[in-house]
């Protein structure tokens, strides 16, 4: 049986939370009685998005971060723990791609998607679980993937690598736990293509990002807020280890 209510109360982190599936994913937990952080770079998105929290009823706090910084990571950290006295659910969200083939692209491109993508999210889950533990040793982590981490796109390796990292993390980290027979679920949501900021970072170009997402009915935000949602809702007995979430018409 399907229950959010387990989490109403508790304390979830949005990472990436300023616009796209963060945002939606912070306003779905946070109409399910959640405590929500949102963490982003760009504060002004995230003071909108606290006050639209905060004027529906919720309890929200803003934690604007570079993920590309561990000191801000662990800052950002140290602050919920001051606050909220930790965290129990991790959405690992923040992510990007840039078009940066193996052959031809750019170092500094191939560094930050390496970071953000694979090294922020393991800092960020480390310091999560350390807050579970302590907090009854019951929490959950989401990782948002990527259909990429099942299929290399042409031209994009190093960010398929990136995602399909995050799968291997994703089962590195449930094989931790249930060694140390943990009560902590780990999960990973990869979604096909979703109509968000990520197609405009990647090509660099927003008449591009309107062209891949006018081709087809691609998915919207708030479709993989609720594949978060119907995650977290299962019994503590049941692990979703990995969703796929593709449009009816994508192809690949």
């Amino acid at each position: 049986m399907s229950d959010m209510n387990r989490w109403r109360g508790r304390v979830a982190l949005v990472t990436g939370a300023s616009s796209g599936i963060g945002r939606a994913t912070a306003r779905a937990l946070a109409a399910g009685g959640m405590r929500v952080a949102v963490a982003a770079r760009r504060r002004e998105r995230l003071e909108e998005l606290a006050g639209e929290l905060e004027a529906a009823g919720a309890e929200c706090l803003m934690l604007p971060v570079d993920l590309r910084s561990e000191p801000e990571i662990l800052a950002m950290f140290g602050e919920l723990r001051r606050r909220w006295d930790g965290v129990d659910v991790l959405i690992n969200n923040a992510g990007l791609g840039r078009a940066a083939p193996l052959i031809s692209g750019d170092t500094e491109m191939w560094r930050e998607m390496l970071e953000v993508n694979l090294l922020a999210l393991c800092i960020c889950t480390r310091e999560a679980v350390q807050d579970m533990k302590r907090r009854g040793d019951d929490g959950h982590i989401i990782h948002i993937a990527s259909m990429a981490a099942h299929r290399v796109p042409p031209q994009s390796g190093v960010y398929a690598a990136t995602k399909f990292g995050v799968r291997a993390l994703t089962e590195a980290l449930r094989q931790e736990l249930h060694k140390l027979e943990s009560g902590i679920r780990v999960s990973a949501i990869s979604p096909g293509l979703v109509e968000t900021e990520f197609a405009a970072v990647y090509y660099g170009a927003e008449e591009a990002a309107q062209k891949t997402y006018t081709r087809m009915k691609v998915l919207e935000a708030d479709d993989i807020a609720n594949a978060v949602v119907y995650v977290l809702s299962q019994p503590p007995h049941v692990q979703v280890h990995d969703i796929l979430v593709r449009p009816r018409d994508q192809g690949n």
